[in-house]
């Protein structure tokens, strides 16, 4: 049985194709598009998932897609009534986009494949549910939803057994813990749908000085809800999202590209705060009300990492899973997983192990590129590969990392990443400076061989954390040792990799750790600021000959700095820009 999920129209489309309960395929169309989280419908992601099966369009057994527009559509005309007239502005820009698109859903996708098919709609956060507890590895869990907004709510609480899920308590729009932080991301000149993470990394470069004034903005309660003062927010009824009461307390927000104040790390540090409150409540309350000792979750403020880190050590669960594409993308495998379970009724037999789920290139593809172009390139065996690449690193260069299947979600995790020295004293400003393009105060992201992470990190190795979603402290002892991983509060946010998941990457670790005594190196992402991580062999090659890493690893085809030419246009990268959504 085969079941397409699809998510899109807001932003970060993506397709998903299921087939007898096992997840065959996923990515997002910006990996295609190269246009960054691309909202269109995702047509390449869904040509993508039906050839890695070989199957047509008529084979498949139902379509699902991961909201209910009417309840979304709903929800916007109610919204804009009560706010009128305030809300005419957002009401006329939001108007034209429902009429000649978003209304017409079910027609636009059959559109795309090219027929009529079963397709079926369900609610945004059950979709968000689905993702994350369906394939995770728990028979039963508790169940929490965090993000902006789907029809109406904003966050689920609830529980799964088996292929059961019961959202349990809702908490509604306009009442959002993703909006509120959102808002601070468009204060601190960030853009949003795209900086949150931004501002997570930002927060700790201050201190909670505005901690009271933003939790003045909450009123947060005993059993983990929470309601918002919307005297400070113009999101439900304008085109942007700080009303005047709210500048007037944290002061006017920073324009993209100028300097970063003290002040906006400080109101940074204060609304992380407040977050991680919320989130630890939210976590505590469903821990109470469900006896679990296992937690699910997903929706995009799923995707704090820092506050992850804290539910895990603070909320009583034995362990939780975070669904690696937590964000909208995510919901095109939830919807999926929903509804072939629903359709088929039978039990789970599929665990989500890894995120490796978009397009691979073989290294006869690979050569076939780089003969093309005239690229020099020297072919070694895996064993090779491996010794030379560890050596590479230890010798503190730079080398991009483009191997197998593309990741599914926002993470970089060893197919496309960009790998490095952590022990290097200044590969921290080198990364950000020299290739990734980026703000200076952006940390970067450490993978450790799992059995070696409690000697370095404070998080045992029965914790894996293998999507970059969990946030430790650094041992103390090993910060001066790691200091292109260790933030500035002593943390990290942390890749644990195993052999049995990513063989060839885990080998080149080891082998660096032969070399220099440190089983940690960098990685980061197969992009540029503003550009989605690469998709093809020509996309990183791109990458690498437009940025100063040193070598470039291609299945097991190596290219070094000198071969560097350009070959295509590039779109080169962008600077961040304030963008606030209608939210629609």
């Amino acid at each position: 049985m085969y079941v397409l999920g699809i998510s899109c129209f807001y932003h970060d489309a993506a397709a998903c194709l299921i087939k007898d309960g096992e997840v065959l395929a996923a990515a997002e169309e910006e990996r295609f598009t190269r246009k960054k989280h691309d909202a269109d419908l995702p047509r390449n992601a869904i040509e993508y998932c039906l050839r890695v099966a070989g199957i047509t369009v008529d084979q498949l057994d139902a379509v699902g897609f991961y909201e209910k527009p009417l309840l979304k559509f709903e929800r916007i005309l109610q919204s804009a009534l009560q706010s009128f007239p305030q809300s005419w502005g957002m009401f006329t820009k939001a108007m034209p986009v429902w009429f000649k698109q978003k209304l017409w859903i079910q027609t636009e996708i059959e559109s795309a494949l090219g027929k009529k098919v079963p397709i079926y709609f369900i609610d945004h956060h059950l979709s968000h549910a689905a993702s994350a507890f369906l394939v995770s590895p728990f028979e039963e869990a508790a169940i929490l939803t965090f993000d902006g907004v789907g029809e109406w709510t904003t966050t689920a609480y609830g529980y799964g057994k088996g292929t059961e899920i019961e959202l349990t308590k809702e908490i509604k729009y306009p009442h959002s813990l993703g909006l509120l932080y959102s808002t601070f991301t468009a204060h601190a000149g960030f853009e949003v749908n795209e900086g949150e993470y931004k501002l997570m990394g930002l927060a700790a470069y201050g201190q909670p000085t505005y901690y009271q004034q933003v939790r003045d903005m909450v009123d947060l309660r005993d059993d983990g809800s929470f309601q918002l003062d919307m005297s400070y927010f113009a999101y439900h009824y304008s085109l942007h999202s700080m009303s005047d009461k709210f500048i007037e307390v944290f002061g006017p927000p920073r324009s993209p590209e100028s300097p970063m104040e003290d002040r906006y790390a400080n109101i940074a540090a204060s609304i992380q705060k407040v977050t991680e409150e919320i989130m630890l409540a939210g976590a505590r309350a469903i821990r109470q009300a469900t006896g679990s000792d296992y937690l699910c979750m997903a929706g995009g403020v799923a995707l704090n990492c820092v506050a992850n880190g804290r539910i895990l050590r603070e909320a009583g669960f034995k362990d939780i899973w975070i669904q690696p594409a937590a964000g909208d993308a995510g919901g095109a495998l939830g919807v999926a997983a929903f509804l072939y379970h629903k359709i088929s009724g039978q039990p789970r037999s599929y665990v989500m192990r890894n995120a490796y789920l978009g397009p691979a290139y073989s290294n006869d593809e690979i050569k076939r590129f780089l003969q093309s172009e005239g690229i020099a390139y020297q072919e070694l065996s895996d064993a090779d590969l491996v010794k030379t690449v560890g050596r590479l690193l230890a010798e503190n260069n730079v080398i991009g990392w483009y191997q197998g299947r593309m990741e599914f979600g926002p993470r970089a995790l060893g197919s496309r990443s960009i790998l490095a020295n952590a022990s290097h004293p200044e590969m921290k400003d080198i990364l950000n400076e020299k290739i990734k393009h980026r703000e200076q105060f952006r940390p970067f992201a450490p993978a450790v061989l799992l059995e070696e992470t409690p000697n370095y990190f404070a998080l045992d190795a029965q914790h894996e954390s293998p999507y970059m979603l969990l946030v430790a402290d650094v041992l103390p002892q090993y910060r001066a040792l790691l200091p292109a991983i260790t933030h500035v509060d002593g943390t990290a946010r942390l890749q644990t990799v195993t052999a049995e998941e990513n063989g060839l990457y885990y080998q080149v670790i080891r082998e660096f750790f032969g070399h220099t005594g440190v089983p940690v190196i960098v990685n980061t992402s197969f992009n540029v600021r503003g550009e989605p991580i690469v998709n093809t062999p020509g996309e990183a090659y791109n990458c690498f000959s437009h940025t100063d890493m040193d070598y470039l690893v291609l299945g097991n085809c190596l290219v070094d700095s000198a071969a560097k030419k350009i070959i295509a246009a590039y779109a080169g990268h962008k600077g961040p820009r304030v963008k606030e959504e209608v939210i629609v």
